[in-house]
């Protein structure tokens, strides 16, 4: 009997079959014999290559080999006693890879529920979504990386009907935009609140029988709504998120309740201070001021609780979601948890079980190649932060119940993820490492914006829509003309293709109209893309809006430093919720 359907024995937990090879950095489970002599308190007698999962166990070998896992208690890939198709005997006399050691298991966890990003799992356990072209699809190696992490109130799992409101499809409860800088030297997560109020664009979903559904959008609606209501998937969600922030996002991981239950288990618990005494009885959650280690139904309460801290409201909420996540990260990355082959094996377990994704990550193939992108970045270098809002001014003073963005400081900080410009401060080695790779890049683009710029009468332009808000080619258009007296501009209308970032291409023979409207705009150097031969006269530069457009006369020059006035938290930061 192989080690998928033995049991425990001695009180050995099956995880601690699993060895670190500090040859290779990785954990291993040894099943065969030679093993078993070099590792005596760690490998098992593998099974002989003629047994079949449900067969007569062959007699136990004379070994000090401890008991293999129950069924259902395998490495990541494998589930119950049955092998994969094609595996033989032979095959698992060879080492089995479970997680890449130094590796983080870097998981996001928010809100009510929260968002886990965890790799080298169990297919099967993964819950997998089809939406469309709500997202990219796919990352590039040399580009950002965007994922929505999305936490619902759906109360799903064992013992989570008694919180109410048992039959809810679920809303976007806890949404956090996870931000991976280009050169994967830092990140930004930025929480999006629940109350914000907003407009849903019409979102097409894939119903069961596999036909696509297109929902009506909604104006000037709550956010939480984007997910669950009318038949909404994660990727209405997706929409909605993008015409806020103006980013385009790549990927969607969602959890629900029970997800911060079974994963801040399996860690052990998570760290948490408290400045005072909290007795909240909607959440249940009841603790002295101080430091607590927190898992389970603690843990679910911790993140839930809105009566407990600050304002008694969501956004001070969000504040607690964020000191936890900071410290369940804290936690992952500690030696006591990289170097545990069972609390791997735990988590593994329990992260994958909680994971809806697209299905452009949903396989192990697909996370461990985010993974990868992902293990080097240091914690300091990860910063929370929460989109800026203000009170709702249509509902009044003392039944304040939703918000909006504050343009004043959610547009600079907005502007700063679109342009990938980190909010904290990068170690000088790895900024060091990106200045030099940028540097040519840099300095052909800074040259463009060097040398004269041509008079507002002589710029000669034709404005197309590729990704702004409706109308945004007319109202450029009036904008320049009646503003800063560009007369020579048309407006084309609908650009060809949807472009990502605004672009205008101009001839060399153009370049002092190209810095004269890149001036008035805004634009940054790289919005500026010079052909290579000159062009007649008369001849019209080309402006591509793209989705980073917010209007006329917004600037699209990402600011060096956020906002003095907006919420952050670095993720090694250990802070009291008050």
């Amino acid at each position: 009997m192989d080690a998928q359907s033995r049991g425990r024995a001695d009180e050995i937990d099956p995880a601690d079959q699993w060895v670190l090879n500090p040859r290779t950095g990785n954990y291993e489970l040894r099943l065969d014999r030679s093993a078993a002599q070099q590792q005596p308190s760690v490998a098992a007698p593998r099974r002989p290559s003629s047994a079949r999962p449900g067969a007569p166990a062959a007699p136990k070998a004379p070994s000090p080999a401890v008991p293999s896992p129950r069924r259902g208690d395998g490495p990541p890939g494998r589930r119950g006693g049955r092998p994969r198709k094609g595996g033989g005997g032979g095959g698992r006399r060879k080492k089995i890879l479970v997680v890449t050691g130094g590796t983080l298991a870097f998981l996001l966890v928010g809100g009510s529920v929260g968002g886990y990003l965890y790799y080298d799992h169990l297919n099967n356990n993964l819950k997998v979504t089809d939406v469309g072209d709500a997202g990219t699809g796919g990352f590039k190696k040399d580009q950002p990386i965007n994922i929505l992490v999305i936490g619902t109130d759906k109360r799903s799992g064992a013992g989570n009907e008694g919180y109410g409101d048992a039959e809810s499809v679920g809303h976007a409860d806890t949404t956090i935009l996870f931000h991976v800088a280009k050169d994967r030297s830092n990140a930004t997560a930025l929480s999006i609140p629940r109350d914000l109020i907003t407009n849903i664009p019409a979102c097409p979903t894939k119903q069961p029988d596999g036909t696509t559904k297109t929902i009506p959008g909604e104006k000037g609606t709550r956010f939480n709504i984007s997910l669950g209501q009318e038949g909404r998937d994660p990727g209405c969600t997706m929409r909605t998120v993008k015409e806020i922030t103006g980013v385009a996002i790549d990927h969607f991981m969602m959890v629900d309740f029970n997800a911060v239950k079974v994963l801040s288990t399996a860690v052990g618990g998570v760290p948490v201070c408290l400045a005072k005494a909290v007795d909240d009885k909607d959440s249940k959650l009841k603790l002295d001021a101080g430091e607590h280690r927190l898992q389970g139904e603690q843990a679910l309460a911790f993140v839930r609780t809105r009566h407990s801290f600050g304002n008694h409201g969501d956004l001070d909420r969000i504040k607690t979601q964020q000191q936890f996540l900071g410290s369940m990260m804290r936690e992952m990355k500690s030696k006591e948890t990289l170097t545990s082959p069972k609390k791997f094996f735990s988590l593994a377990e329990a992260a994958t079980k909680s994971l809806n994704v697209d299905s452009g990550i949903g396989s192990i193939d697909k996370l461990t190649n985010l993974a990868g992108e992902l293990k080097d970045m240091d914690l300091k270098n990860i910063t929370f932060t929460t989109l800026p809002v203000l009170d709702n001014p249509a509902e009044p003073e003392g039944k304040k119940a939703t918000v909006v963005v504050d343009q004043r400081l959610a547009d600079p900080l907005l502007k700063m993820i679109q342009g990938d410009v980190s909010l904290t401060e990068v170690e000088k080695k790895e900024q060091a490492a990106k200045d030099a790779a940028d540097a040519e890049a840099k300095s052909k683009a800074d040259a463009l914006l060097q040398g004269n710029r041509a008079p507002a009468g002589d710029v000669r332009v034709d404005i197309y829509n590729g990704g702004g808000p409706g109308g945004s080619a007319s109202t450029t258009l009036g904008w320049l003309q009646n503003s800063k007296g560009v007369n020579k501009a048309s407006n084309r209308g609908n650009a060809p293709a949807k472009v990502d970032t605004t672009q205008l291409e101009y001839a060399p023979n153009q370049a002092d109209q190209a810095r004269a409207l890149a001036d008035m705009m805004g634009l940054p150097a790289t919005a500026l893309k010079m052909g290579s031969a000159d062009a007649a006269p008369k001849t019209p530069m080309k402006l591509t809006l793209g989705a980073d457009y917010k209007g006329a006369g917004v600037s699209l020059t990402a600011p060096q430093k956020a906002p003095e006035d907006i919420q952050r938290v670095e993720a090694d930061k250990a802070v009291c919720a008050k």
